[in-house]
């Protein structure tokens, strides 16, 4: 309502619904604050770009103190779907892919909670040399690859146990490493495989989501 002069005509109360579970590093935060810019343009009846409606949700996110980066990336993949590679000091998108192959996403979800405001900011900054390295991966195309080496990093420095996401490559996933900055670990698994990484993930306790690989752009209904 700022962003179009209205915030002193109008005012909300927000309530929103997801069956992300919070505070787990899967983005529900940026998640939340796409929906709630784009509901807004919407009931405003007002017209944005894409790439605005994102960042208004990600200077309000920063307000809010629910990120410490803005988390360019996260609501880029959230807003766009497939595999989003960006820039998130100039927010731009470097590249946008779309992954072949018929996947199955399996996330495991275990029962505490990390919340990003409360993240070891000084600790994550000891790889950071190494994650500029695995994002250059990233960006030639080798996603997958790069996924599990970026989680394999953060699991290492934030002290996560690694065999869940290596289990899940033992048993067929193309791709399995930590969510954001966790607890939760994502793996990409050909359909095939997927009840073989499921069996092994039941060791570990917790929840197991079973999702697909978002193809569609944010959208009001």
């Amino acid at each position: 309502m700022k962003h179009f002069g209205l915030e002193d005509q109008y005012g909300a109360y927000v309530e929103t619904q997801s069956d992300i579970p919070i505070a787990r590093g899967l983005k529900s935060s940026s998640a939340a604050a796409n929906a709630i810019a784009l509901a807004t343009v919407s009931a405003l009846g007002e017209e944005i770009d894409d790439l605005t409606v994102v960042n208004l949700g990600i200077d309000a996110s920063i307000d809010a103190g629910v990120t410490i980066t803005g988390a360019f990336d996260d609501a880029c993949a959230s807003y766009f779907g497939n595999v989003v590679i960006t820039d998130n000091y100039e927010r731009r998108i470097l590249r946008h892919f779309q992954p072949e192959g018929d996947y199955i996403i399996l996330i495991h979800v275990p029962s505490e909670k990390a919340y990003t405001s409360k993240s070891n900011v000084s600790r994550m900054k000891i790889i950071a040399d190494e994650v500029r390295a695995v994002h250059k991966m990233a960006l030639m195309g080798d996603y997958w690859q790069a996924m599990t080496l970026n989680g394999l990093l953060y699991s290492a420095v934030l002290g996560y146990d690694v065999n869940i996401a290596l289990d899940a490559l033992a048993e067929g996933a193309i791709a399995a490493g930590l969510s954001g900055k966790g607890p939760a670990v994502a793996a990409v698994i050909p359909r095939d495989y997927a009840i073989n990484v499921k069996n092994v993930w039941r060791k570990y306790g917790g929840e197991i989501i079973e999702a697909q690989i978002n193809r569609e752009k944010a959208h009001t209904l």
